[in-house]
């Protein structure tokens, strides 16, 4: 491993590699990915592949939109088959102040260009005729939302940054920083194992630590983010929160559009596979890092997959798991530079929509690395937002 990089990247899930791609893309290729487990061992690797426009923010609409464009030409820039597949978005709401919030944010949608839809029940019946519209008051669709296979995504944005010079380093974990004055002048580094990473094998002795030299870090660990901050006595307000997923045996195709409830948190979609793969929201989960799975995730997604769709009561479930969402008390990311070390770039916060939102996020962080600029948009989602209270909510969160 190179003894020196002008940036080191923390965190080789997508928003990580996304950026050091277009960062060494833009020419800066004297990059650093580090990684304390494997490819797709994080969250990248652990979500459903949802890509949607169909927020309550005029900024995440935005956002997005740009993000479906690259995920629609993405295949043919990698070279990589991540089986883009643009069925839509159709948001259920049964409750009238989730109706309400629906309608709020379509009407946004649609002055942001969007082509979303609100529906009577009987009209979502209509795009997914198996599904039960008992109890269901409202719904959205959007056509040109739509879901990806997120393994070799991030496989590709790796092999084109490895391609262009960068370094990526699986199972090398982030023990501490080395500073002078307000910078942070080299990243310690530490070799680990997959028994440390799952925490199931027995640890092996722990790899010497080393130094990396920098000029920049960015911040992209996810729910790690607050514990690598720490290290440098920066107190971060996001925390992680366990989220859950399975999917079933393979059906024939009969599912469109990705299925969400913003009453419960229920989604569900059909692979090109034909799995159904979905979650739901579960409370209360374990305080902090978790990622093994629950009877009680099953209980209850059988319970509102079945109220969706009873036809699937008989299907069996072959593959169960979980994945941390990184949750921000404004359901916003924490994004930029901030004063102090002034060299530290947070790419974290994400909620459950980081790895949609990762291929406009790692153009935009790149930019603001080389350029040394701070947008509209990084200023809104600084850090400094919790003291100034600048808040800006997000309604639209599933899982």
């Amino acid at each position: 491993m190179r003894s020196r990089a002008r940036v080191v990247v923390i965190g080789a899930g997508i928003m990580g590699l996304a950026t050091a791609y277009n960062l060494a893309k833009r020419g800066v290729t004297d990059v650093l990915v580090v990684d304390r487990g494997y490819l797709c061992g994080g969250a990248s690797g652990r979500n459903g592949g949802g890509v949607r426009a169909q927020f309550s923010t005029e900024t995440n609409i935005g956002l997005m939109r740009e993000s479906i464009a690259i995920c629609r030409d993405f295949a043919a820039e990698m070279r990589i088959n991540v089986w883009f597949r643009q069925g839509g978005y159709l948001f259920l709401a049964r409750t009238p102040d989730k109706a309400r919030a629906l309608e709020e944010s379509v009407a946004l949608q649609n002055r942001c260009g969007l082509s979303t839809r609100l529906l009577e029940p009987w009209e979502a019946q209509r795009i997914v005729p198996e599904l039960s519209i008992e109890g269901v008051t409202r719904a959205s669709f959007n056509p040109d939302d739509g879901v990806v296979f997120p393994w070799p995504f991030v496989w590709g944005y790796a092999k084109a940054a490895r391609d262009l010079g960068v370094e990526v380093a699986t199972f090398t974990e982030v023990v501490g920083f080395e500073t002078r004055g307000n910078r942070i002048t080299a990243v310690k580094l530490r070799p680990t194992t997959l028994g440390e990473v799952n925490r199931h094998e027995e640890v092996r002795p722990a790899g010497e630590v080393f130094s990396v030299a920098c000029d920049e870090v960015i911040l992209c660990a996810g729910a790690w983010s607050p514990q690598v901050a720490a290290m440098v006595n920066v107190a971060l307000p996001n925390h992680p929160h366990r989220h859950e997923i399975c999917s079933t045996e393979p059906l024939k195709p009969w599912l469109g559009p990705l299925v969400a409830d913003l009453t419960d948190g229920l989604y569900f979609s059909q692979s090109m596979r034909g799995e159904i793969v979905g979650g739901v929201s579960v409370d209360p989960v374990p305080e902090g890092i978790d990622q093994q799975s629950s009877s009680a995730f099953l209980a209850k997604y059988a319970r509102s997959l079945v109220r969706a769709v009873p036809r699937m009561a008989t299907v069996k479930v072959l593959r169960q798991w979980a994945g941390c969402y990184d949750l921000t008390p404004d359901s916003n990311p924490l994004v930029g530079r901030i004063a102090e070390p002034e060299n530290l770039v947070l790419a974290c916060g994400f909620m459950g929509h980081g790895f949609m939102m990762a291929p406009v996020m790692g153009r935009l962080l790149a930019e603001h690395v080389i350029t040394q600029q701070t947008s509209e948009l990084f200023a809104r989602w600084s850090l400094d937002r919790y003291r100034t209270g600048r808040l800006l909510h997000e309604s639209m969160i599933i899982g």
